[in-house]
């Protein structure tokens, strides 16, 4: 089976996250620099196979569109030009970042480490595809 890969896509990093092979458990992989994802993707496709991108979708409280949500629609295509044959998924993502910190709080990291925001968007990669495999 192949996994399925996460993308929590920021203007500055991007974290993702990917299943094992039985699609069971989300674990964080790594964070980028946005301007490397691309190159990012292609190279770990080209070595593991990855059968969809779940892709985290930023909404508002009342539902609506965040911001960043037409730099992800920019990438988005970027992405389907760059792999189409793998299909994306979007899941809301609201809150994440709340829940990667409040994680972080939980599993005892200092407060020094509590700073990276490369881990931050790791963890709420992982949240994104936690969140998927439950919907499944």
């Amino acid at each position: 089976m192949a996994r399925i890969l996460a993308i929590d896509y920021g203007s500055k990093r991007t974290g993702i996250a990917v299943t094992d092979e039985l699609q069971l458990i989300a674990s964080g992989l790594t964070t980028v620099a946005t301007s490397d994802v691309l190159n990012f993707l292609k190279d770990y496709t080209s070595k593991e196979p990855v059968e969809l991108f779940v892709v985290g979708e930023p909404k508002q409280m009342d539902n609506s569109a965040s911001q960043s949500e037409g730099l992800i629609l920019e990438f988005l295509k970027k992405l389907e030009k760059t792999l189409p044959q793998i299909p994306v998924k979007r899941v809301d993502e609201r809150f994440t970042s709340k829940m990667a910190f409040q994680t972080m709080i939980d599993s005892g990291l200092k407060k020094k480490q509590r700073q990276n925001k490369a881990l931050v968007d790791e963890i709420s990669a992982t949240l994104i595809l936690q969140s998927y495999l439950y919907s499944k």
